[in-house]
């Protein structure tokens, strides 16, 4: 099956739930022909043929192909054939589909400062009021995905699927965690141990950060802002033991003081668990959108203005804040392709060419 991405850059946080909308919406609608049709296929089958046809359609398909496989010789020997002819050919039709059918489009997109608040939030983990949001240069909406309330702004990569995940074959929950999954090893390239959380939605830190991992003079290369930093030697022992070593496409890159500020973490958030992406969705007759937002670059100070998806005693962080290195978005957002193909088992196609 086929997945369409499209790179939005940077977007309008409304104009970007409108297109989601629409997507949305085309998916939901193409499903009730293609059931409609299903139904009328069988009623004049069953018409053409006769009551004997009724009947034997009550019957399920393993039980005559059973049935068939049972008869030895004689008159039969011809039904039996047949039957089996079309199981092959049902089978080839389902993997003609499996492989043409597109069913969905993602997006991946970065918004402006904004502050979005689930249908299932709860109003006062905005920690200030609407003017001054707007004296922030920050946007509000309530929206009908799950989960409380976030921040999205630059440097964070937001990922909306709008998938279908009957074609699919998983639920929401599988589905979900396949979006875990996905981020979890797309910021295991970046030598970060991406965590779930029982009972809390997304992708946590809970162990010390790559920078603390370092040894003593990659952390004063880092501080120096002097490119092409050697990458931190794997750990055997102690807290950062069995972390993954760094790909050679996430190489350091330079970065300025006023980078390093904005991502900086603050001193005591690297003892308790931090929350890296925020996962929230919404699923009507299985069909998905909205999404996940994964903090690359993102300025943590944004959080301070509510208490992140409502947890109090929980922080925040990002790929910059955990390595002290620049990503851009572009390569994180393939990185999340390659995994969520090959976790869905699908393809993606970016306009023509296929994903990498």
């Amino acid at each position: 099956m086929k997945l369409l991405r499209r790179d939005l850059g940077r977007m309008d946080y409304g104009d970007c739930w409108q297109l989601q909308q629409t997507l949305f919406d085309r998916l939901l609608a193409g499903k009730r022909p293609r059931a409609a049709q299903g139904i009328r296929n069988g009623q004049e089958a069953r018409t053409a043929q006769g009551p004997q046809a009724a009947q034997e359609s009550r019957t399920t398909q393993a039980t005559r192909t059973a049935q068939a496989f049972r008869t030895a010789q004689g008159p039969q020997a011809a039904q039996k054939s047949q039957t089996i002819e079309t199981v092959r050919e049902t089978q080839q039709a389902q993997a003609y589909r499996t492989e043409t059918e597109t069913v969905g489009t993602i997006l991946f997109v970065e918004h402006p400062h904004v502050y979005t608040l689930g249908k299932s939030g709860h109003a006062e983990n905005l920690l200030v009021g609407r003017p001054e949001l707007e004296r922030a240069g920050a946007k509000f909406f309530h929206i009908d995905r799950g989960g409380d309330i976030t921040y999205h702004g630059p440097g964070q990569l937001v990922c909306y699927p709008i998938l279908d995940l009957e074609a699919l074959g998983i639920g929401l929950r599988s589905y979900i965690e396949a979006l875990e999954e996905a981020v979890i090893r797309t910021v295991a390239r970046y030598g970060i141990r991406g965590e779930r959380i029982a009972g809390a939605s997304g992708v946590w830190i809970t162990g010390p950060s790559v920078r603390e991992c370092a040894p003593d003079e990659e952390r004063e290369t880092d501080a120096n802002s002097t490119p092409h930093a050697a990458e931190p030697k794997e750990k055997t022992a102690g807290l950062c033991a069995g972390r993954t070593p760094q790909h050679p496409a996430t190489a350091a890159r330079p970065v300025d003081a006023g980078f390093a500020a904005a991502t900086q973490l603050p001193p005591r958030e690297s003892t308790r668990p931090r929350k890296i992406c925020a996962i929230g969705v919404r699923s009507s007759r299985y069909i998905t959108m909205h999404g996940f937002a994964l903090n690359v670059t993102t300025d943590l100070g944004r959080f301070a203005y509510i208490n992140p998806c409502g947890f109090t005693d929980r922080g925040v962080t990002s790929i910059a804040a955990e390595t002290g290195r620049e990503v851009p978005l572009t390569e994180v957002a393939d990185l999340v392709c390659e995994h969520l193909k090959e976790i869905l088992n699908v393809k993606i196609y970016k306009y023509q060419n296929v994903c990498p």
